[in-house]
């Protein structure tokens, strides 16, 4: 045990550095806030705390990290995301244009932003097939298909 005593700095830099690797790699700021803990551990031991008592220290100041630090560091990062839909999700709503007679088993429509989908009517539309320049509105996306119902313009 003595081995430990003398060279307990060198444990804690080897945690610090492992756990800023894993952070580099994640980017959850969970293991950032495991470094700053072994930090505080480390220091810890420099002001002459028996190595047992700086595994606690760094435990418990990690735990209240991980708690009241890094919930808020996740909001302030998230809080400048783009709110813009995108990929499929922001297909879902969009209008478009039947080019090939949409049934509830296939057909094709042109959307509004000119891409050309494989088309169903959805499940719960009245309409059970939809003729060729009938204005439809996209549900869902289903796989590589776009579920859509008749535009509230057309359905009167």
């Amino acid at each position: 045990m003595d081995w430990i005593v003398e060279y307990i700095w060198i444990i804690w830099l080897v945690l610090i550095l492992l756990f800023v690797t894993i952070e580099m790699l994640s980017l959850e700021f969970t293991f950032l806030m495991l470094a700053i803990g072994s930090a505080i551990g480390l220091l810890s031991g420099f002001i002459g705390v028996p190595w047992w008592g700086q595994f606690l220290i760094a435990a418990a100041a990690s735990v209240l990290l991980l708690l009241l630090v890094r919930p808020s560091l996740l909001r302030r990062l998230r809080k400048g995301a783009d709110p813009a839909k995108s990929n499929v999700d922001a297909l879902v709503g969009a209008t478009g244009r039947v080019v090939q007679t949409v049934s509830g088993h296939g057909g094709q429509v042109k959307l509004a932003n000119g891409e050309l989908w494989t088309a169903s009517v959805a499940p719960n539309s009245q309409a059970t097939s939809l003729e060729p320049g009938t204005q439809v509105q996209v549900q869902a996306i289903n796989g590589a298909t776009a579920v859509v119902i008749p535009s509230e313009r057309n359905a009167s």
